[in-house]
């Protein structure tokens, strides 16, 4: 393996990211495009974990909001996550990337179940390993999924992919000043109310030292140049 900052990652991808320009579903050129930059990162040697969210299918707070009682709501939204894990498998492994689907809930016909030392293993066999449905648990976001895998399989850091170069103090879609912050503290991000994850997600990281490297998944090469420890996007990590 090269001498690369980061050995084992686990990348956050939101649902909303696969779906590029539509309205909703998985877009098959977004999916191409991650799976050819995960093979070139799964080739250097890096171990590489997925956690995928749904909201390109469905949102169970969404839901919750117009009537649907919460824990049915987000019980369909985490199948939701299983979905676009098997599509990200399928062209992943049409791509020559060994991967596993683990899921929080048992479906043995299309997923293993997720036990934290198989996982592991397949890591270090070199298979890229997807976790589906969130934590198994309704209230539980895909932010706090991939915190909580991360630390689960000592990862040595958390990759969110987004759509833009890194955190901003506001919407740089909306606002054209908006300033961009090349690194932060996980109070920073608490205090500030800034979007990188929610909560409990930050605090998770945050309690036990898991740095969170938020980036553009769409310019290619940024994970690795991220990987050898390059300053690519924002990173948040504690501070004085």
């Amino acid at each position: 393996m090269a001498d690369y900052h980061y050995k084992r990652v686990l990348l956050k991808l939101s649902g909303e990211a696969l779906m590029g320009d539509a309205d909703y579903g998985i877009d098959p050129s977004v999916l191409d495009s991650i799976a050819s930059q995960l093979k070139v990162v799964q080739e250097t040697g890096v171990q590489v974990a997925i956690v995928v969210g749904g909201g390109n299918i469905f949102r169970g707070v969404a839901a919750s909001a117009t009537g649907m009682d919460r824990a049915q709501a987000d019980s369909i939204g985490m199948l939701a996550t299983v979905m676009n894990s098997l599509a990200l498998q399928d062209v992943l492994e049409k791509r020559g990337v060994y991967t596993r689907v683990m899921s929080a809930i048992e479906m043995q016909a299309v997923a293993e179940p997720y036990i934290r030392r198989r996982a592991i293993r397949h890591l270090e066999k070199g298979r890229v390993v997807i976790f589906a449905a969130g934590t198994g648990n309704p209230y539980f976001t895909t932010d706090t999924t991939a915190a909580l895998r991360a630390l689960e399989i000592g990862a040595d850091c958390i990759m969110k992919a987004t759509k833009v170069d890194g955190v901003y103090d506001a919407d740089p879609m909306i606002n054209p000043d908006a300033v961009k912050f090349d690194e932060l503290t996980y109070l920073d991000v608490l205090s500030k109310g800034l979007s990188v994850m929610d909560n409990t997600a930050i605090s998770l990281s945050m309690d036990n030292g898991l740095p969170i490297i938020v980036f553009n998944m769409e310019r290619k090469g940024n994970i690795v140049r991220a990987l050898a420890g390059e300053k690519v996007g924002t990173i948040v990590r504690g501070g004085n």
